[in-house]
């Protein structure tokens, strides 16, 4: 198995819940547009990983919506609710101690740290971050399979691969048609394994139209990065995602991200590239 590092990232969107700053303000042609967001559920696929025919469906969620949820994944949920009520926690404390994990140097890494009890918040951030691992580790593994490739492959083409961990934080807002939680974007790593709580703020693009994606308590959203999409061939796809505000209530989510060792090279899997499908 190869070695990881992992690291903690911590952010924010705004102080305050009565009004913003205008730099939080998205230009006008830049706006959630909420009056043509889908109401019905993105409906993303709900994978049981004790199922018998996992490697199938996994295979499936990644070629045909990129996103999945998963369930039955062995992380006690003390573990995951300790991990949401710390970065709760950490979120109230004033802007003086919070300022204390600041660092705008992208290769420190970030040390959750609060005022109440700090040897038991290490814990089970360790914990937490050990146990998500383990469940990436699975996930790369079923995802190497339902490719056609050894149960390891992807594994060992990462090299010394890092684990990143953010805990982000969006107050409610008084404004959320003016602003965003996190915009469109696609993920450039790996895979990401999302922790997020009770607020319905993530939403999928999906045939041109935004799609809410529903939170189901004890499970984690499983979404296909770039460079999956490169190492699959194209086969499996990176799809644009966002995260909205709420103008009632905050909302936090813990997406943990799995990269590659900087000296590891990303391309498609030889096994994947043939006269039908040339390597992308």
């Amino acid at each position: 198995m190869a070695a990881a590092t992992t690291k903690l990232l911590l952010s924010d969107l705004a102080s305050t819940v009565e009004s913003f700053t205008s730099n939080y303000i998205r230009p006008i042609s830049d706006r959630p547009n909420l009056t043509e967001v889908q109401i019905s559920d993105g409906s993303i696929p709900h994978i049981d990983l004790h199922v018998l025919d996992l490697i199938k469906q996994i295979g499936q969620a990644c070629q045909h919506d990129g996103f999945f949820q998963v369930k039955n994944h062995g992380i006690p949920e003390t573990i995951i609710n300790n991990m949401l009520s710390i970065a709760g926690a950490f979120f109230k404390l004033p802007e003086s101690e919070r300022l204390k994990s600041y660092s705008d140097d992208p290769s420190k890494s970030k040390r959750l740290s609060t005022s109440f009890n700090v040897n038991t918040e290490k814990e089970v951030v360790a914990e937490y971050c050990t146990s998500v691992r383990g469940l990436e580790l699975k996930l790369l593994e079923a995802i190497s399979e339902s490719l056609g490739l050894q149960r390891d492959y992807i594994d060992k083409a990462l090299g010394k691969h890092g684990q990143h961990m953010a805990l982000n934080y969006c107050p409610p807002c008084p404004q959320p048609d003016l602003t965003y939680g996190l915009p469109g974007h696609t993920d450039p790593n790996l895979i990401t394994v999302l922790l997020q709580d009770d607020v319905p703020r993530l939403q999928v693009l999906r045939t041109g139209k935004w799609f809410p994606v529903s939170p189901i308590p004890n499970t984690f959203i499983v979404n296909i990065g770039d460079q999956m999409q490169v190492l699959s061939n194209d086969l499996y796809k990176s799809v644009l995602h966002r995260a909205l505000v709420n103008c009632d209530k905050e909302r936090i989510s813990i997406p943990t991200f799995y990269c590659p060792s900087p000296d590891a090279v990303i391309a498609p899997a030889k096994d994947l590239i043939d006269e039908r499908h040339l390597a992308v």
